[in-house]
């Protein structure tokens, strides 16, 4: 036999497969813990590699963002589904992830549901800074209906009177968020108070309906204060790289008195 004919010699026994190991078995199960801004603090679970070696489960967890509808997140606000409220993993805690506000938007469908025919649609976003030093970008849309004793089928704004509404929703949007920090801007939007303050304030220029806050994302978030953030999670303790408690619950082992 000619040398180096016969390829198969080297390579062992033809078929052999490589042993399939589930890649569920080397996972981990963490809960996602909201702030105590919502009223219902688990809010799911997430799987992640389990520490080995170099790579740490707690690195590969923090800056998970998660979409999570407002109406799972507190209780009686079915009415409430169509937002969609965006959490981020800040600091993890034996099995918990401790999270923050990271984004809010609206479902399609119910933005879809509000555009119709013979109104007008005013949009606006503007840039503000909260008083603990996040600055945000926040989204909000209106539109046009018709007069108490309108007899007209439409209710169109004209373009001085859209400009006048978008001057005032600007007004709005710098007075309710610029004066208050991350926490109590949240509930503000959760609670609709900007839809309903431009509502009123536009009320001599053109009556409107379904103002909402559209969308809301977050440009530049400061340093992350783990004191901060133990606040909002009403005193969750953190971990250290090998997953032991850190906590102010150590006690000091009595002196023996012989070994």
């Amino acid at each position: 036999m000619a040398v180096g004919k016969n390829k198969r010699l080297s390579k062992g026994k033809k078929g052999l497969k490589k042993k399939i190991v589930d890649p569920f078995s080397r996972k981990e199960w963490y809960d996602i813990k909201a702030p105590t801004i919502f009223s219902v603090r688990n809010v799911g679970k997430t799987l992640v590699n389990r520490t080995q070696g170099l790579k740490n489960a707690s690195d590969a967890l923090k800056g998970r963002v998660f979409d999570i509808s407002l109406a799972d997140l507190n209780t009686d606000a079915e009415d409430q589904a169509f937002r969609k409220i965006q959490l981020r993993c800040d600091e993890v805690a034996g099995k918990n992830l401790l999270t923050n506000f990271h984004g809010m938007s609206m479902t399609s469908d119910k933005l879809r549901s509000m555009v119709k025919k013979w109104q007008s649609t005013i949009e606006a976003h503007m840039d503000v800074k909260t008083t603990d030093g996040y600055l945000i970008r926040v989204f909000v849309i209106g539109f046009t209906t018709r007069a108490h004793n309108q007899v007209a089928k439409t209710s169109y704004a004209q373009s001085a009177q859209i400009r006048q509404i978008r001057k005032k929703m600007f007004d709005v949007i710098s007075r309710e968020a610029t004066t208050v920090d991350l926490k109590e801007l949240v509930k503000k939007f959760v609670a609709e108070t900007i839809g309903r303050s431009i509502t009123k304030a536009c009320v001599n220029i053109y009556p409107l309906q379904n103002v909402f806050v559209r969308k809301v994302k977050i440009l530049k978030a400061p340093k992350l204060d783990l004191g901060k953030l133990l606040e909002l999670h009403a005193g969750e303790t953190t971990t250290t790289a090998s997953g032991a408690k850190v906590g102010s619950d150590f006690v000091e082992p009595e002196v023996l008195e012989s070994v």
